[in-house]
């Protein structure tokens, strides 16, 4: 069966960055099998069924390459903790650590994240963690499309941004190059290629070069991509410092990690040079935007693009919202660079979406062109935030917000049609991550009296 959606303003993002006022897309089966004017697609295929988007517009989904879906558990406490840019460091990203879950409850945490997902317009979703085949199950079953990366690390005794000797845990590293193995021959390519496995090297200070060099060896063994945190925060450049007597990207690069199938996230803390380098090696960077806002850092974009990486974007933690990230990815940008028309709308838009499937290797998604994954959104159009349209993209970039998205598709199934999720129970998640979340907060602060809650923090 063929679907037409038309009569709306379709933003390709195609390599001309085309906008069709009036336009129709033809989905038949998993695929695009047309975009153009309405009238044209409408006779060509004349059985089709038809769904009258007036009002609104059509564009692909948003490629979030890089998140912990987790730690929606930190929402409004994280953001407000940050590391600090300047020495002494000690470590770690925030003062207070994350409650412990159990399996169940970290699904649920997980279903909350990719159900925010859905709803902003996300089609396509890089998870970065562990134990990913305890939630797998409950991912694929919300009809997102995925690349799972199951994290592996080998230093013990100190988390990120700690300068202190390298204690390493070697057959701990090894153990989770294994888990990756599993978690590949279980669920790489199943739903339809929808559910693909990457593989996660933590940080450069929490990987030895041995471990590194093997992680690159599994990587091109199972032709995977990759995915590691770079120059996250400055304690992380300073532990590698005193590690290895370099910066993180040389020291990548002298264990030869980089690679055109590497996402680097973050990218934030880094030296000229490293940005060449990174360049040099064709890498993906996920643009973190709204999560770097909040720690009070941002990356060179223009540097970095212009070296030769492929810019992405990525939400990281607490949030989920690709049309906050694409926002704020704009406005960060445009503040540094000190240019109030550069970066574009169609860059940003390009950045989330055909740059993102790219990066994750999926180089027939991201765009609305015939061949395409049927991966796509509809925003209505008709609010009084959004209205007048006269320049579609631009509009949603500035002006959209969550609640637009009306509808969501990945391989042609709809996944959420008039704003109605269909893939998950939506008032379940919601009522069940408020419990956990509250009870989790409320046992961790009841067994380590050293910590205070933040300011405002509901224990009752």
């Amino acid at each position: 069966m063929t679907i037409v959606i038309h009569d709306a303003a379709v933003v390709t993002v195609d390599e001309n960055d085309s906008v069709i006022y009036g336009g129709a897309v033809a989905i038949t089966g998993d695929r695009i099998a047309a975009v153009g004017a309405s009238r044209d697609i409408l006779a060509r295929f004349p059985q089709a069924e038809r769904i009258d988007a007036a009002g609104k517009a059509v564009m692909p989904g948003f490629a979030n390459v890089h998140t912990h879906l987790e730690l929606t558990l930190a929402r409004g406490v994280y953001e407000d903790l940050s590391p600090p840019h300047k020495p002494p460091f000690d470590g770690g990203l925030a003062p207070i650590p994350v409650p412990k879950l159990t399996d169940d409850e970290r699904r649920v945490m997980c279903e909350l994240g990719a159900l925010e997902a859905l709803r902003s317009g996300t089609t396509a979703i890089l998870e970065d963690s562990t134990r990913i085949d305890t939630y797998a199950e409950a991912m694929a079953a919300t009809g997102l499309r995925f690349l799972l990366c199951e994290r592996t690390w080998d230093r013990t005794k100190a988390s990120i941004g700690d300068p202190r000797p390298f204690e390493t845990d070697r057959a701990g590293g090894e153990r989770r190059l294994g888990q990756i193995e599993a978690l590949h021959a279980k669920w790489h390519g199943r739903e339809n290629g929808r559910i693909r496995i990457g593989l996660a090297a933590w940080a450069p200070d929490m990987c030895s070069p041995e471990l590194l060099r093997d992680t690159r060896k599994l990587q091109d063994r199972l032709d995977l991509v990759a995915t590691i945190h770079l120059n996250q925060i400055w304690g992380e450049v300073a532990a590698v410092q005193a590690h290895r007597g370099r910066l993180p990207t040389e020291f990548l690069d002298d264990v030869g990690f980089l690679s055109d199938k590497l996402i680097a996230a973050h990218c934030r803390c880094m030296d000229p040079r490293e940005e060449a380098i990174l360049g040099r090696s064709r890498a993906a960077v996920a643009f973190n935007s709204a999560i770097a806002a909040r720690r009070g850092l941002s990356p060179r974009i223009a540097d970095l693009e212009t070296g030769g990486c492929l810019i992405a974007m990525g939400t990281d933690n607490m949030a989920e919202d690709m049309i906050e990230v694409v926002r704020t990815g704009l406005f960060m940008e445009r503040v540094r660079r000190e240019d109030g028309r550069n970066p574009t709308p169609e860059q940003a838009l390009r950045w989330a979406t055909v740059n993102g499937y790219r990066a994750m290797g999926v180089a027939d998604g991201g765009a609305l062109v015939a061949g395409n994954k049927a991966d796509l959104i509809m925003i209505e159009l008709r609010r009084a935030h959004l209205a007048p349209v006269l320049r579609v993209a631009s509009d949603v970039v500035h002006q959209a917000q969550p609640h637009d998205v009306s509808d969501v598709m990945v391989d042609g199934r709809w996944l959420m049609r008039a704003s109605k999720v269909l893939t998950m129970d939506e008032p379940r998640i919601v009522a069940q991550a408020q419990r956990i979340a509250t009870d989790a907060w409320r046992r961790l602060f009841a067994t380590r009296p050293d910590l205070t809650p933040p300011a405002g923090f509901a224990l009752a």
